[in-house]
């Protein structure tokens, strides 16, 4: 019985081998005398040709039938043609249709008519047939397992955490509220808390990649409201320590993308650029006074709008850290600093004008934390789990969170988180 391959498999080499590969028809071509027939398949696109002197008449017939976006599978030799897509064809001795297709097509998977992205999203299963769509989320597949790899060469543990929790994280109202049996729950909106009990575990390195929910009613090209993020939390390191985990992490994962995601890259026509060591930081006033000057208001102790951010990615190109944030405006586990604790540990790493990661140092004692949640409205009795954690010896511990879908739209240049994601979930779209 004959191999299947696929068709990136098919090299000149070859030449002469009897071969079959499955996949569906990405375009067809009816010369009279000859037929050609694009086949794709995951790896790539191969061409299928059919000479009427050289092809039966009973399969010259079955191939003037078929459509695109049929399914098939081809069996034929391998021929060696320099006119030819990566210089070798396919001789068909027999074409088995697998399945047909439905003709109109909601959209044209060659590209060559354009969709509005809704229209693309509607029918994600066919936006995917694209080279360029599917080489997106072969990159992000790559990403994931690349930083994987990375983290546990660095001692890190991977955890699993609860993402049906009974109160919110950081405390707010951006929760998605869910029925569970007699009680209320909500999707947990980070595993932030499930992290830091981790400390007191004596695992001292975590990591975490999971989907975590955000009630915001944003409606941009850089929000969704379901995400994946890498999260991980250390004990006995602070901020600082962390932040050099993380940009060893981004520069390790942009190389190993570049090595290994070649052709995906040449088909997104995307040249990455591998950013040096250290990462540029800036502190908190020192962004302020950029900003102004740029003719963007920026209040002191304000989050930085999207002006902002904008004004900002003018004057920082590549990736740069953002420290030493207010207090005020971070969340309670955010340890404040001792000489000014209107100042925390917090950092953001950003990508030019998008954050990409946000993380700090930790408050570790009970007491301290427990005023820090009082100070920012919240029931400490709502947090008694999480709280217990830190009675029994909680080392000091530091981490950070890494959205997947922004470091993707950072590596790719990409402008529109729901380009990163298979099946978004925004304020409109719950479907498919």
């Amino acid at each position: 019985m004959l191999d299947r391959r696929y068709s990136k498999e098919i090299i000149p080499s070859l030449d002469g081998s009897q071969t079959i590969l499955m996949g569906w028809v990405h375009e067809i071509r009816d010369l009279g005398g000859i037929i050609f027939i694009l086949l794709r398949d995951r790896e790539g696109i191969i061409q299928v040709t059919a000479p009427s002197k050289k092809t039966s008449k009973e399969l010259f017939k079955k191939l003037r039938k078929l459509k695109k976006e049929y399914v098939i599978e081809v069996q034929g030799t391998v021929k060696k043609s320099p006119k030819a897509p990566r210089g070798v064809e396919i001789i068909p001795s027999n074409v088995k249709v697998l399945a047909e297709s439905q003709q109109p097509l909601p959209l044209d998977p060659t590209g060559k008519v354009k969709a509005e992205l809704d229209t693309r999203l509607d029918s994600r299963f066919l936006d995917l047939r694209r080279p360029e769509i599917s080489a997106i989320f072969k990159i992000k597949s790559k990403m994931l397992h690349f930083v994987r790899v990375f983290l546990e060469k660095e001692g890190f543990i991977e955890i699993n955490t609860p993402k049906l929790v009974a109160s919110a994280t950081e405390g707010g109202t951006e929760l998605f509220p869910i029925t569970y049996f007699e009680r209320e729950a909500f999707l947990g909106q980070s595993p932030q808390l499930y992290k830091q009990m981790m400390m007191a575990s004596g695992l001292d390195k975590v990591y975490e990649i999971a989907p975590i929910f955000r009630a915001e009613e944003h409606d941009t090209p850089r929000h969704l409201n379901e995400v994946i993020s890498i999260d991980i939390e250390a004990a006995f390191m602070n901020h600082e320590d962390v932040m050099k985990i993380l940009e060893k992490l981004i520069v390790k994962v942009i190389k190993d993308v570049k090595r290994h995601c070649k052709d995906e890259l040449e088909i997104l026509g995307r040249e990455l650029e591998t950013p040096k060591l250290p990462f540029e930081r800036l502190e908190y006033e020192e962004v302020v006074e950029i900003v102004n000057s740029s003719g963007v208001h920026l209040k002191h102790g304000e989050d930085l709008s999207r002006a902002a951010e904008k004004a900002l990615g003018e004057t920082m190109p590549g990736y740069y850290f953002i420290k030493s944030w207010p207090t005020n405006i971070k969340p309670f586990y955010v340890m404040p600093k001792e000489d000014d604790p209107n100042k925390s540990y917090a950092f953001d790493l950003m990508y030019r004008d998008l954050e990409v990661s946000s993380g700090a140092m930790r408050v570790h004692e009970h007491d301290l934390l427990v005023e820090r949640i009082k100070r920012q409205g919240l029931n400490p009795i709502s947090f008694k789990s999480y709280l217990s954690a830190f009675k029994y010896g909680m080392p000091p511990h530091a981490g950070w969170g890494l959205g997947a879908e922004r470091f993707t739209m950072a590596l790719l240049d990409i402008k529109n988180i729901r380009e990163t994601v298979l099946f978004p979930r925004d304020r409109r779209r719950l479907t498919p």
